[in-house]
């Protein structure tokens, strides 16, 4: 993990722990405090917009995962200075020196979006509303993630857009065209990433751009554009339909940001403490941006025990739409229930998804996950790679379509697992090793550090 990326110059690092497979014991108890990474939606943003803004930005506690790390390369190629300093919790600081939007300048190579989604899809936004011709590439599993979705609307706009497989997988050719012109987007699928690279495009777009939702996703994107000086208006209908947009030429603002704790992390540890039958563990400063704390919720209905205590800018019950609110969370051993699972928590909890399946597993009764198909566009088919490793370990899974069907509870027991080179289900996995009978072996367990280069080293730790 001691390699740079081009463009970005860093001081330190620290030891992580990324076999590439894993061999995961069962814990006689779970005890301890954790310190997560920083929020890598929010590290993502906090980059992209720092490139925008004229001027220095300073990003404290950011993720260090490769994914962030991508991100920050596009930024430095572009034509911005990236400095990455490691903290010893294994986060990063970052301080980006920037001409602003008009001073990028032409990327003299491809642009590698790594394993990394967010990376090509806000990028792609960004750069259709420059003067610029690009291409966004990345590895073998981001190459079969579809593009269509964001060429559509940016298309509409006025760039050039270009993708093989008839546009619809990377790599990705963007030709920017400033200005463009503002639309007014209706999402078929709700998608977080597709309404932000819409909302970044529109920054240089004439006119009024917006995204238009069946539900909520998160909002991050918007509220770190208010954070730095751009108005984004947001509408809710009493169906729970969302409206959001903004109108084009604003300035983005440099501005410094502290990243919180990344609460799709934080997701492995409270299940990790509910599930085992003796455990408490604290986890700090967890980001809890209402758009993002579904999974809490969620496990609080299946009969979670989690404490919560305001930490950071403020708590999460102080919300101006400003800005994230974090929490520090306690977790302890609890006795959980099934639940249902509906389309509009599954948009809330997406990333979560498969730790929560793992859950279900040891709750009473049949939980029931339905509409998940935006998992299979992740990473790997994340519904069909959580249902084959959770029932290598025993339990009681079945999946109808893009629903998923759990019954529990039901005593797992170690076997091989294949994470897909998956961080997601790698996590998921190695945690379910901590109550399984005998060893559980997590294959491509590696592909954990592109979120969480240290999670195997927390892992160890809090079951020792």
């Amino acid at each position: 993990m001691n390699g740079l990326e081009p463009g970005v110059t860093a001081a330190g690092d620290a030891g992580t722990i990324t076999p590439r497979d894993a061999l995961v014991a069962p814990a006689a108890r779970l005890r301890g405090s954790l310190t997560l990474p920083g929020d890598k939606s929010i590290s993502h943003r906090a980059l992209m917009l720092a490139m925008l803004a004229r001027g220095e930005s300073r990003i404290a506690r950011a993720g260090d995962g490769g994914d962030v790390r991508s991100s920050a390369a596009i930024a430095a190629a572009l034509g911005a200075t990236v400095e990455r300093s490691l903290n010893d919790d294994g986060t990063a600081d970052y301080r980006v020196v920037s001409p602003g939007a008009d001073g990028l300048r032409q990327p003299a190579t491809t642009l590698d979006c790594g394993n990394s989604g967010t990376s090509l899809r806000l990028f792609a936004g960004i750069l259709a509303g420059l003067p610029l011709t690009s291409v966004l590439d990345g590895d073998e599993s981001l190459r079969r993630r579809p593009v269509a979705r964001i060429i559509e609307p940016l298309r509409s706009m006025g760039a050039v857009l270009r993708a093989r497989d008839g546009d619809s997988r990377p790599p990705l050719t963007v030709v920017g065209r400033s200005p463009l012109r503002g639309i007014d987007h209706v999402a078929r699928v709700p998608s977080a990433q597709v309404k932000s690279a819409i909302l970044l495009a529109g920054l240089r777009a004439e006119g009024w751009t917006s995204v238009s939702e069946s539900v909520a996703t998160r909002d991050h994107t918007e509220r770190m554009l208010r954070a730095r000086g751009v108005p984004v208006r947001r509408d809710v209908a009493p169906d729970g339909a969302v409206k959001v947009g903004l109108e084009g030429g604003a300035d983005v603002q440099a501005i410094d940001e502290r990243v919180p704790g990344d609460v799709s992390a934080a997701a492995f540890w409270l299940v990790a403490g509910s599930i085992h039958p003796d455990a408490q563990l604290t986890i700090a400063g967890v980001g809890l941006n209402p758009t993002r704390r579904a999974i809490v919720d969620l496990l609080r209905a299946m009969g979670a025990v989690i404490d919560e205590r305001a930490n950071g800018r403020k708590g999460s019950s102080e919300d101006d739409g400003v800005g994230e609110p974090a929490a520090d969370l306690t977790v302890r051993s609890a006795e959980l229930r099934a639940i249902d699972v509906g389309p509009a928590d599954v948009a809330a909890a997406i990333d979560e998804i498969p730790i929560l399946c793992l859950a279900a597993t040891q709750a009473r009764g049949t939980t029931r996950i339905r509409g998940a198909g935006e998992l299979r566009h992740k990473e790997s088919d994340r519904i069909a790679g959580i249902a084959a490793g959770l029932a290598a370990l025993g339990a009681r899974i079945s999946v109808d379509g893009d629903d998923i069907t759990i019954d529990g509870p039901t005593p797992l027991r170690g076997a091989a697992t294949d994470s897909l080179d998956d961080h997601r289900l790698a996590m998921t996995f190695a945690v379910a090793g901590l109550i399984a009978t005998g060893s559980t072996a997590v294959a491509r367990s590696s592909s954990a550090a592109v979120s969480y280069p240290a999670f195997f080293v927390d892992l160890e730790r809090i079951g020792s």
